[in-house]
């Protein structure tokens, strides 16, 4: 994947898309295999709002059933196991345990029910998938960090999880692939009308300081919150803060479905990357769009509810990283926006330019294909859509399980361990074996980047060299996210920059400026740029 803004400037396109987050990606992937020309631009990193702030999950939403709205659990559901066939290596599956107390909101009976009706929507899944019950001891030993006091067992189902930011990347890299011009720290900053209508744009190349002239037949924004901040958006918007909290590892292989007591809100208990990942918050949010910021209320809240059901309490000293996003939902007038629908709709405003408004990360792929379809309408291009149940860009060619056997192998001999070989296997797909060579040549790159997370020196620096990073917090944020994983100090951070300063051309000058972006004010809270640097998509899962 390589950044190249000169590609833009005063070319034609068919279609032009604004924000590089997963509806963004998955527009741009659609469009260019059904042979458009295609651009797309983002203001910063691919993913760096909230597409890389999510729960990391790809899931029909079992809350969601409490509401009625099968339509959308079943659509989430059925991209689910389309997901999980075409990307076995970005998206696997993932169990989820509900336990059940005497003083449970939803009682044994009714969360049976649930879970049947959950399962009935993925069209009878196997046994792999289908839910199943456990009595007390057997629900205390497949989850022991919880409280049994009270229990009366629990339930598990299936849903599945992903990596938010590298399953954008995957996308972005795909539609590279496919013919689209691709370019990140690229803003668009005004758009250019013939007859009323948009038919282009003024762009910004926010590293090298250029202005670029883009044609466009037609133009799609896909910004996310960003979107609120338009006249028209704020009447189509409404915002909803999301807060998640990495922890201390508590769980073995298998996640948790929560019930908060203080609201009664769903909120999950994740195993990720070795750790614990605890979120969602879901609060109305009306503040700075450039700053989302984690406050000490949403802290407070995440641990008052996950220590309801710990046996061994978390304490804020205890939070080792955390992220906060806005998903952006439709305009409602309910008073939770926890009870608002997670749909999603495309308004066309009058200069004939499309926005996309609300949806999740899991059926975000078949909202996509919409968007093409109507660009595809009015351009008069009979093209069906291209992206379902296609393999996607990184998955390996072969038998997945017969691949995987003989990547872990060739990693074991290369000194690679086991769980660091596993999440390179999920990050990289058919790439691994390029970092595999850089480990031939150079032995020592098989270590870990930090003792405690799966993550060697190889993939950071293949991820350097190939994946349009431009600072030092796209490397360490998105494309291996050790800035919420681990409480890296400023002499940490300096030697990974130092490691990819060759590949980045960086002089020390530059070096200096990457360490102090990406240094945490506070152990576990990075600075806004970290995160919210850019306009892109907010999607729950």
């Amino acid at each position: 994947m390589n950044r190249d803004s000169s590609s833009l400037n005063n070319k034609h396109f068919d279609l032009l898309i604004c924000g590089g987050g997963i509806y963004g990606a998955w527009t741009a992937y659609d469009a260019a295999l059904r042979g458009l020309s295609v651009a797309i631009v983002e203001q910063g990193d691919w993913a760096s709002a909230t597409s890389s702030a999510s729960s990391k999950l790809i899931h029909g939403g079992l809350r969601y059933l409490e509401s009625f709205d099968f339509k959308l659990v079943k659509k989430a559901l059925t991209e689910r196991q389309m997901l999980l066939e075409a990307a076995p290596h970005r998206v696997w599956p993932l169990r989820f345990g509900v336990p059940v107390y005497a003083d449970s909101r939803i009682g044994s009976l009714q969360l049976k029910a649930g879970l049947s009706l959950y399962d009935f929507f993925a069209g009878g899944p196997g046994a792999e998938m289908a839910h199943r019950h456990f009595n007390r001891d057997e629900f205390a030993a497949r989850f022991p960090a919880l409280n049994d006091t009270g229990s009366h067992g629990g339930y598990t189902y299936a849903d599945a999880q992903t990596d938010d930011a590298r399953l954008v990347l995957e996308l972005i890299d795909g539609a590279l692939a496919a013919g689209a011009v691709c370019v990140n720290y690229c803003k668009l900053t005004s758009l250019l009308e013939t007859d009323g209508l948009a038919s282009g744009a003024m762009l910004h190349d926010q590293i090298g300081g250029a202005e670029a002239k883009v044609h466009a037949r037609q133009i799609v924004y896909t910004t996310g919150l960003w979107t609120a901040a338009e006249k028209e958006g704020h009447e189509w918007c409404r915002l909803s803060k999301g807060v998640h909290l990495l922890m201390p590892a508590v769980l073995n292989d298998e996640a948790l479905l929560l019930t908060a007591p203080s609201d009664g809100r769903v909120f999950f208990m994740i195993p990720w990357y070795g750790l614990t990942l605890v979120g969602t918050t879901d609060t109305d949010y009306q503040g700075d769009i450039d700053h989302v910021a984690v406050e000490k209320a949403d802290v407070a809240y995440l641990l008052a509810a996950a220590n309801h059901y710990l046996k061994h309490a978390w304490t804020a000293a205890d939070v080792i990283g955390s992220y906060a996003g806005v998903r952006v939902m439709k305009r409602s007038d309910a008073a939770s926006p926890s009870a608002v629908s997670r749909d999603w709709e495309l308004k066309t405003t009058g200069d004939g330019v499309h926005h996309s408004v609300g949806g999740k990360i899991t059926s975000s792929r078949e909202d996509a294909t919409h968007i093409v379809d109507a660009v595809c309408e009015q351009l008069g291009v009979h093209a069906p859509c291209a992206t379902k149940g296609k393999y996607f860009p990184w998955a390996p060619q072969e038998d997945f399980g017969v691949w995987c056997s003989a990547m872990n192998a060739q990693a074991a001999h290369l000194g690679v361990d086991g769980e660091s070989a596993k999440w390179l296997l999920r990050r990289h797909g058919k790439h691994t074996g390029e970092i595999f060579r850089l480990i031939e040549a150079a032995p020592q790159l098989a270590e870990r980047i930090v003792p405690d997370l799966p993550f060697i020196r190889a993939d950071l620096l293949w991820s350097a060299r190939n994946e349009m990073a431009v600072h030092l917090d796209d490397l360490l944020r998105r494309r291996m996210p050790l800035l919420i994983l681990a409480k890296l100090n400023e002499s940490e951070l300096r030697r990974l920059a130092e490691m990819v300063a060759p590949e980045l051309g960086w002089d020390e000058a530059t070096l200096n400026q990457e360490v102090g972006r990406a240094t945490p004010d506070t152990a576990g809270k990075a600075r806004p740029t970290v995160n919210h640097i850019n306009r892109q998509e907010s999607c729950d899962g």
